[in-house]
Order: C-alpha cells, then sequence, then structure tokens
C-alpha cells in the first residue's frame, strides 16, 4: 500500500530511529520523531521537513510520553504507527549487575516501551486500527555471554509484543516484533552502551572478551542500517505484517538455530515433560 501513515518513533536521535525517520519521510509519511534532548539539532539533520514532528521525550518519563502523544494527535490528527525504538544496553555478566544497573536497563527497554504503548493504544482503539512495531533483537531469541541481561529484556519484549497482538487482533491492530541482527548504528558507541562497574575475575574467559570487543566491534558490524530503515518502513506498509521479523543474516542463522535447539530438547525429554497428568486427566 502507498497510503501515507503518520509514524511516531522513539529513540530518533541516532542509530535505527534516525535512519527510520529519514527512510519514512522519504517515502512520504509524516512521522513524529521523539527524542530526550536536542530537538532543534535532529530537526536540523532531516532538513526541517514540514512533514516532521520532534518532540523531547524521555519514554521512563510517564508525563511527558502522555504529553507528547496529546502533542502528536493535535498536530497530525492521528498515530498510524508506532515504533518502538528507544533502548540503550549493558555488557556485563549477569550477577555482577547492580540492582540499580537491572533497573536503568529495564526501565528504557521494558517500562519505557509500555510508557508509550499505554498512551498510544487509546486512539488506536478509537480508530479501530494501527500497527505497533517494537524494536527487538536477535537476543530476545537466545542469548550470549555478557549480553544475557540486555536480551532478557528484549525475551520480555518478545512476551509483550506477542501478548498484544493477541489482545489487539480482533480490535485491528498489529504487532510486530523485529529482530534486528548486529548493525553499524553507534549502539556500540561510548552513550548507547554501557559496561558493569562491577567485574568479577571468574567470568574472564566469557563475559571478558565480549567486554573487550564491544567498542573494537563498532565499525565493523554487518548489517547496514539504512537497508533495515527501508525493510521497517515497507513494514509499516503492509496490510497483514508479520507478529515477528529478524533482520539480518545473523538473526535469521541465531533465531533458527535456537528454534531447532529447543525442538531437540523437547523431543529428548519428551516423556518426562507429558509425565506429570493425574492419569485421569484425558479420560473425559
Amino acid at each position: 500500500m502507498n497510503t501515507q501513515k503518520v509514524i511516531l518513533i522513539t529513540g530518533s536521535s541516532k542509530g535505527f530511529g534516525f535512519e527510520i525517520a529519514k527512510a519514512a519521510l522519504d517515502a512520504g509519511d509524516k512521522v513524529i520523531a521523539t527524542v530526550r534532548h536536542n530537538r532543534e539539532q535532529l530537526e536540523e539533520k532531516l532538513l526541517n521537513n514540514p512533514a516532521l514532528l520532534v518532540l523531547e521525550m524521555d519514554v521512563t518519563k510517564e508525563d511527558q510520553v502522555i504529553s507528547a502523544v496529546r502533542q502528536s494527535i493535535l498536530h497530525f490528527g492521528r498515530i498510524d504507527t508506532l515504533i518502538n525504538n528507544a533502548g540503550y544496553g549493558i555488557i556485563t555478566a549477569i550477577e555482577e549487575a547492580s540492582d540499580e544497573e537491572v533497573r536503568k536497563q529495564y526501565e528504557t527497554n521494558v517500562f519505557g516501551l509500555l510508557n508509550v504503548t499505554r498512551a498510544v493504544l487509546p486512539y488506536m482503539r478509537k480508530s479501530r486500527s494501527g500497527h505497533i512495531i517494537n524494536i527487538s533483537s536477535l537476543f530476545g531469541y537466545d542469548a550470549i555471554p555478557g549480553w544475557g541481561l540486555y536480551g532478557s529484556t528484549k525475551f520480555a519484549v518478545e512476551g509483550i509484543t506477542r501478548g498484544l497482538a493477541k489482545e489487539l487482533a480482533p480490535l485491528g491492530i498489529y504487532v510486530t516484533a523485529v529482530e534486528p541482527g548486529i548493525f553499524r548504528t553507534d549502539f556500540l558507541s561510548t552513550g548507547s552502551f554501557t559496561l558493569s562497574k562491577n567485574v568479577i575475575d571468574d567470568y574472564k574467559d566469557t563475559v571478558g572478551p565480549v567486554r573487550q570487543s564491544g567498542s573494537s566491534l563498532n565499525g565493523h558490524q554487518p548489517g547496514d542500517p539504512k537497508k533495515l530503515a527501508r525493510v521497517v518502513v515497507d513494514l509499516v506498509h503492509q496490510e497483514k505484517p508479520p507478529l515477528q521479523l529478524p533482520i539480518g543474516k545473523d538473526s535469521v542463522k541465531m533465531i533458527t538455530r535456537s528454534v531447532e535447539a529447543t525442538k531437540a530438547n523437547i523431543e529428548k525429554w519428551y516423556d518426562v515433560s507429558i509425565s506429570t497428568d493425574f492419569d485421569d486427566a484425558h479420560r473425559a
């Protein structure tokens, strides 16, 4: 479909958010791009496009979120698509992470996503239409050392996506989890990811190499974020979008391997898994 969409994108100052905003504007859509600060800077980067509304909004501040969504509705009259993109990562062994670090990770990646979703849904429900795209990760399907805590937030995003999709389907609202692989954004630059303050020597052989490779991998990731942005904008215009969409060869490979491993594990332990019902449970 070529119908113009009004798209709200969180975390638009850089990375996927910026590229998706730019691609959407190039495609003729209207864009509400939210940033935590420096609104004018993003407006300049996107050439002060008349189809663009830039708002300052911290997804972890519910009052800011509600205000920004209201401003969006007043400006454009509707929100057709919400792209929950805002997030950041921490490289850490799970034991190493402090309570404060864990909560900060979840506040942005999970509770922030929920804040924005709750604020937008009343308008989508009223129109009986809409599409929510949650930016997940290949780590939302499987884990590697060092990214387990970050991945756990994306596992949460996957669960939220599936639950929302079933709840909203009768209302004409679609939900999709986009699962990018490793893309050449500035996610691995300073400010987009952090390291835990606590380091435990016993994890030097598992988390250690990952901790050291974070910055060195930056600039050498295989995925092209501009190509991802075009895929996402095309997804916005699909009449019947998928529940999930891995993007990148590495994401497809990792998710496929995870699904196959789960299937093999079920088959191996099948007799144990089904052995716990009452003997008369299925007689009726």
